[in-house]
């Protein structure tokens, strides 16, 4: 009879051992499979999310080149907006620079007194970029915030270096950086590549 017991005991148990090892199994599997799925949404791999990084999309002016045409350039010439019968189309030329490029002139002169100094400069300055119209664009909307910034690098220069072919030209150098960090700051973008004397006295 104690054989007949042990018996019933062990059937018990067998019955109870597949039974609880198909439960620990699926348990696992399913912790496994939930880990992978979170750290696949956490990569990126699937679902929206994670910390994937934003696509940059680069919307600065471009560079236009000779025979483009500029999206941003102001529509048409002459009054109204209207070509006129007999305006010719622009011609490029086929050498130099491979790159459009287009002025802003300033519209009122700049004077300012000179640094350590009782002269006055008056300047009639223009500047060009190679980019397309949204510089030009912007630099018309910030023409006040420019002109200030400009003024500042003028009364910032001393007089010997006015006089002399090479400190104009490091002037000239001064105010493009003076009129990119406006248009940096207020557009985030500069563009401007050169400023141009159109007239300098010193008085």
């Amino acid at each position: 009879m104690s054989k007949e017991k042990a018996e019933k005991d062990d059937k018990p148990a067998k019955g109870k051992s597949p039974m609880m090892l198909v439960i620990i199994v699926a348990v696992v599997m399913l912790a496994v499979g939930g880990g992978g799925a979170f750290a696949a949404f956490k990569m990126g791999l699937i679902g929206g999310g994670g910390h994937a990084e934003p696509v940059h999309v680069d919307n600065s002016p471009k560079l236009i080149k000779k025979g483009e045409e500029d999206p941003y350039a102001p529509k048409g010439g002459g009054e109204g907006g209207k070509e006129g019968e007999g305006a010719a189309k622009e011609v490029e030329g086929e050498g130099g620079s491979p790159y459009k490029t287009s002025y802003y002139t300033f519209t009122e002169e700049f004077t300012s007194n000179l640094k350590d100094s009782t002269s006055l400069v008056q300047v009639s300055i223009a500047c060009s970029t190679h980019r397309d119209g949204r510089v030009m664009m912007w630099l018309k909307k910030h023409e006040l915030a420019v002109r200030s910034e400009m003024l500042k690098v003028l009364a910032d220069t001393p007089e010997e270096e006015v006089s002399t072919v090479e400190g104009k030209e490091k002037l000239q150098k001064r105010l493009t950086a003076a009129i990119n960090k406006v248009l940096t700051e207020e557009e985030g973008f500069g563009g401007i590549d050169a400023v141009y004397f159109k007239s300098f006295l010193v008085q």
